[in-house]
């Protein structure tokens, strides 16, 4: 890649990258992109130059497949057989008679910063911190040692004091599984330095899963200033499915399933009193992976996202589907489309039945319902 031009003096800094870097082990090959060896990646500008450098993150799965020269951790597109390497790993949890096995520590989605360290993340509840001058892999934590989580998302948020908002699935109490939203604090008191600042997680909200066997699957959620967006999508995960996916050979991707006849259901939670908002927001059925934006404006909540009518972008990025596309492809099966919604979370409760409740000029709709609820329709900013 050539460019022309200078990069600024008054540039100074480190940036970090994260993702999948090696898909090959020995004799053996992952089956999806997203399941690679995470690779860290630092660029350093400094005085008007860049240096780059990068470093495979030195997690216990990286090790493992490693020293065994194959895949012997499992991913989540790719199960391998047999693992010699459990007893790396925490002790497995039952649920409902099954056994789900701890999942990777292969951190290879995103950055996360927590007060002055850094952490490689993926959707799992382990994260790796790192050294973001020499990309050493350091510490290992699980979050599901703190709270009730045994899976999170890559894209926290923090507010204005540096603290951490994340969102996870709590799948582990029989027939309470829930979303849990909870907060990293971005420092600790001066006399619990000894401490870890996990140690001071706070579960801020928890919203029960509308189907207790199914919870959506989700990979970002949005916030506002006083507002956190939760979208509840009718692609799911089957926690039983999950459960026996070991003993009937097949990985934990193929669990996950779109429900095109179901609801799309936005849940609010208030920062400042910690509860959900307790009007009903529905749209039609969607796949969500990433939030854009978010704001608020005259009571109402605009948000933007990227939707798609199915989950094959995910199925797309199967390996062997990847060559194909590429060769003989050049659009995807489902288009992505930019959609803002706007929620107002501040009207009429006399409103008629059927009535448009939003005010804002905007194509995007709420109409009231008979049960109560709000149906919300967006407003296409772009395609493709």
């Amino acid at each position: 890649c050539l460019f022309a031009g200078q990069l600024p003096t008054w540039l100074q800094g480190i940036l970090l990258r994260n993702g999948p870097g090696m898909h090959t082990i020995g004799d053996t090959t992952y089956n999806h992109w997203f399941d690679g060896l995470a690779l860290l990646h630092s660029f350093t500008f400094k005085s008007g130059e860049v240096y780059y450098r990068s470093k495979y993150l030195r997690s216990d799965t990286y090790n493992c497949n490693v020293e065994a020269n194959r895949i012997v951790v499992s991913e989540f597109g790719t199960m391998a057989y047999p693992d010699p390497c459990k007893n790396i790993f925490a002790k497995a949890f039952s649920y409902l008679s099954h056994t789900i096995p701890e999942f990777t520590d292969n951190c290879l989605i995103n950055i996360m910063k927590t007060g002055d360290d850094f952490y490689a993340t993926s959707e799992t509840n382990f994260i790796r911190k790192i050294d973001p001058q020499t990309l050493e892999t350091l510490d290992k934590v699980d979050y599901s040692k703190y709270t009730t989580v045994n899976l999170a998302t890559s894209h926290p948020h923090y507010d204005s004091a540096g603290n951490i908002l994340n969102m996870g699935t709590s799948i582990v109490d029989k027939g309470k599984t829930k979303y849990v939203l909870f907060k990293i604090p971005s420092s600790v008191p001066e006399k619990e330095k000894k401490k870890s600042r996990f140690s001071h997680m706070e579960v801020v909200c928890s919203i029960p899963s509308r189907s207790l066997l199914q919870p959506s699957y989700y990979h970002s959620f949005g916030m506002t200033e006083n507002y956190i967006i939760f979208v509840e999508q009718p692609f799911r995960l089957d926690i039983v499915k999950m459960a026996t996916a070991y003993i009937r050979g097949v990985n934990w991707a193929s669990c996950l399933s779109y429900h095109k006849e179901d609801k799309t259901w936005f849940h609010f939670v208030d920062r400042k009193t910690k509860k959900e908002i307790s009007t009903k927001f529905c749209t039609d059925a969607m796949v969500l992976f990433h939030h854009i934006n978010a704001y608020e404006e005259d009571g109402h909540i605009v948000f933007d996202l990227i939707a798609y009518t199915d989950n094959s972008l995910y199925e797309m990025f199967y390996l062997k589907k990847l060559h194909k596309y590429l060769e003989e492809y050049n659009k995807l099966s489902s288009v992505p489309t930019c959609k803002r919604f706007v929620v107002p979370l501040q009207h009429d409760k006399d409103a008629e039945v059927g009535s448009n409740l939003v005010t804002l000029p905007s194509t995007a709709t709420a109409v009231k319902e008979k049960d109560g609820s709000i149906y919300c329709q967006p407003e296409i900013l772009c395609e493709g």
